[in-house]
């Protein structure tokens, strides 16, 4: 399936790459997280956004009933070496390990690679583009329909 931009937009199957976007902690601060969710439903994905203080466990939980192709973590808190990992690793052990998970925030330069090694996908932090988000799901999302 093509956007209007002619951009693939499609998962694993031929429907729309499904995007969950979720603030775990206590972190209140969704400005970004709307912001992203919008660019990427007005991008042409189906993104579900579940709002504030998200326990790992809600969101993985969330993930699993809305069946989606990707994650996106949003987080300013501090904690997201604590937090994102435990997300992934609760994708995994039900069973999605094919779900691409994502973050933006504040994240410092030293903990990319520690992230990564807890199966994060991507990271992006404060200026990333829309354009650039977007076009990252869809490589991934790709990506893991290949492997």
């Amino acid at each position: 399936m093509e956007s209007d931009t002619g951009a693939d937009v499609t998962g694993a199957g031929a429907e729309k790459i499904r995007v969950l976007i979720a603030k775990p902690g206590l972190d209140g601060h969704d400005r970004g997280a709307k912001v992203v969710a919008r660019a990427l439903r007005d991008a042409g994905f189906e993104v579900i956004y579940t709002g504030i203080r998200q326990t790992p466990q809600m969101i993985a939980e969330a993930a699993l009933q809305e069946d989606v192709d990707v994650v996106g973590l949003s987080i300013l808190s501090g904690a997201h070496l604590t937090l994102c990992p435990r997300v992934a690793e609760l994708l995994r052990t039900q069973g999605q390990g094919h779900v691409v998970v994502l973050v933006g925030g504040i994240v410092p330069d030293e903990d990319v690679a520690k992230l990564e090694a807890a199966g994060i996908r991507g990271v992006f932090g404060p200026g990333a583009s829309t354009e650039t988000i977007a076009a990252f799901i869809r490589q991934a999302v790709a990506d893991a329909v290949r492997a």
